[in-house]
């Protein structure tokens, strides 16, 4: 039996399941959007972070796996300096979601890190109970120039920790690039060499600082290898993001927002390809999965199981995940539809098309 969680417009959904069958077990926070949700791999927590509109961002943790929540801090920007460089800052200094959420490293119990809108990156050292911001990131003078691209400002939704050195932390921006840091925050390198951006002029498309990678990850037994959905495109590192590559565009599609990687395989990646740009929607109305198993030389389409036309499903950033035995996957819309895959993406059956939008996917470990 695996367990699912599902983090969505109305709630945080439990599934439980094996083969094709996924029953909702529980159902938290009703009603409530659910930006993104964490299972802490180092001793089970779950953390859910809630966007309450008027009353802000929240985040919730639970040590019991969901029989009951309690609240902790909330990740906070200090107030907006009036004087300075800062001053004429033109996003606003308040959380309008929790994007990311990703643990510490095995040797630091109790460090989280969350991800926000604004890009902001905070870092707490009590399992949530409080939260600072990484001064040194926010500070950059290269931060003024990062766009919304899509939202009103612009958000980090990718937070990797090296499992080899915990001081090293990648992140992604869209629109702002990657960053990393071998310190532990004390100082960023911009890395996004090799990204090129297309919607700008040609003087500008390859600015590092202007790159809007949809989604980040990293293979776990090869750190150095990392993958990105681009808005341009698909790309890959071998050299832990100091060089991108761009992979051959394929059929049906390079654009899309999720991307998935085999945490035991560098060369195993996959994507759920859109069409591009204001559709949003699988091409042809057809939805599949691609999937290289050759370090992205190669894609095979993966289409069994998933529906055949009149699909007009979008997959978010986070709406892709592979389970801990490295063959179940997940796949979920902004239309409310799960689909599992036992065999990692070779058939697809549907769990449910019935859900509210679903933000993000987090299977327990």
């Amino acid at each position: 039996m695996q367990t699912l969680l599902v983090a969505s417009r109305k709630g945080l959904f439990v599934l439980r399941g094996k083969g094709s069958e996924w029953p909702v077990a529980a159902h938290h926070f009703a009603g409530d959007p659910v930006t993104q949700v964490l299972v802490d791999a180092r001793n089970g927590d779950w953390y859910a972070a809630l966007r309450l509109g008027h009353f802000g961002a929240k985040l919730r943790k639970s040590v019991d796996q969901g029989s009951t929540w309690i609240d902790v801090g909330t990740p906070a920007f200090p107030l907006k300096p009036s004087t300075g460089q800062m001053a004429i800052d033109p996003v606003p200094w308040n959380v309008e979601l929790i994007w990311s959420l990703a643990p510490g490293g095995t040797d630091e119990p109790g460090v989280l890190w969350a991800g926000c809108m604004p890009a902001g990156l905070f870092k707490s050292e009590d399992s949530g109970r409080t939260w600072s911001l990484n001064k040194p990131l926010w500070e950059d003078p290269r931060r003024m120039l990062w766009m919304g691209g899509g939202n009103d400002y612009p958000g980090m939704h990718s937070i990797l920790v090296d499992p080899r050195d915990s001081r090293v932390l990648r992140v992604a921006i869209s629109c702002g690039g990657v960053w990393q840091t071998h310190d532990g925050g004390l100082h960023w390198q911009l890395t996004a060499e090799g990204m090129k951006a297309d919607y700008l002029p040609p003087e500008s498309e390859q600015d590092p600082n202007t790159q809007d990678p949809h989604r980040m990850v990293q293979c776990t037994v090869q750190p150095d290898v990392l993958w990105a959905q681009h808005h341009c495109g698909i790309y890959r590192s071998s050299n832990g993001g100091q060089i991108w590559t761009s992979l051959a565009p394929f059929a049906p599609s390079a654009f899309g927002f999720a991307v998935a990687c085999d945490p035991m395989n560098p060369l195993r990646a996959w994507f759920a390809p859109s069409k591009s740009d204001t559709h949003r929607f699988p091409v042809e109305g057809k939805m599949v999965v691609t999937r290289t198993d050759d370090g992205g030389n190669t894609f095979q389409i993966l289409d069994q199981g998933l529906p055949a036309k009149d699909a007009y499903h979008l997959v978010y950033r986070h709406g892709l995940e592979l389970a801990p035995d490295g063959q179940t996957l997940a796949l979920s819309s902004t239309t409310g539809g799960l689909w599992i895959s036992p065999d990692a993406g070779d058939s697809w059956h549907c769990a449910t098309r019935d859900l509210p939008p679903i933000a993000a996917l987090a299977w327990k470990k």
